[in-house]
């Protein structure tokens, strides 16, 4: 600018008595401010565009596996309904409606209706007990009821006189309770003699020791019969009860006279 020209106000060129961010050649601080991509550090005051992902695919709570167009479908079924063409098929012919039957003159019984418009005295029977409508109701009978004991420790209407148990000797708060729980004599193992003395000597009960001999077993005196020896004395004569033969019994003849 050349001096002839007027200058606008006090400000003249000057140089800068410090550096300045126009003095460096680095972008400054545009990288300061928030993005325009991505979901994270988003600029505020500009609109995001719409974002898609590549996920898995998710399970369905309830899946509904059709069977596909494998049925035949209607001619007359729509997307909305049948339609409204008149359809006819082939039936029985319907009964005919019966006539009500009105009771006659003989169904009633005017005789019976005494008690229902002239005055009778009460009539009482002896019938079962009558089933209620709810079931079987089992209603608690007066055996059920117990009436307050009278006799212990737990009446309800008289006063009770005072009552004594016979209960064992505590362990707790005793005369005799161990409190250092010490050892009594019975706890101690008493010292083997023969450790520290001399061994007295030491027999024992054996069983019966057998010469080893014959085994085989020998009659005794009881097995032997002397009355029944025959060899060195004559025998006495015996007798025996046999059978009556017949006198006209034919003999036995084996060697007959040719």
């Amino acid at each position: 600018m050349s001096s002839a020209e007027a200058w606008v106000g006090t400000w003249r060129p000057h140089k800068p008595r410090g550096p300045i961010a126009a003095l460096y050649g680095s972008p400054g601080p545009k990288y300061a401010l928030p993005g325009l991509t991505g979901i994270t550090c988003h600029d505020p005051t500009k609109n995001k565009a719409p974002m898609f992902s590549f996920g898995t695919r998710h399970d369905q709570a309830s899946s509904n596996f059709s069977p596909g167009p494998r049925y035949l479908v209607p001619s007359n079924i729509t997307r909305v309904g049948r339609d409204g063409t008149p359809a006819f098929s082939l039936c029985s012919r319907p009964k005919d409606p019966g006539m009500f039957q009105v009771p006659g003159p003989g169904h009633y019984s005017p005789e019976s209706s005494g008690k229902s418009i002239l005055r009778s005295s009460p009539a009482y029977s002896l019938a079962g007990r009558s089933k209620e409508e709810g079931g079987n109701s089992q209603m608690p009978g007066p055996a059920s009821y117990t009436l307050p004991s009278m006799l212990g420790p737990k009446t309800v209407v008289t006063s009770t006189a005072p009552t004594y148990s016979l209960y064992g000797r505590s362990k707790n708060g005793s005369f005799h309770e161990d409190l250092k729980k010490t050892p009594g004599p019975a706890a101690y193992r008493v010292v083997d003699p023969c450790i520290y003395r001399l061994k007295p000597p030491q027999f024992s009960m054996t069983g019966r020791n057998f010469t080893p001999g014959e085994t085989t077993k020998k009659p005794g005196p009881g097995a032997h019969f002397p009355e029944r020896v025959t060899f060195t004395r004559a025998k006495a004569p015996s007798f025996s009860f046999g059978l009556r033969h017949s006198e006209y019994t034919t003999p036995l003849i084996v060697d007959g006279a040719e």
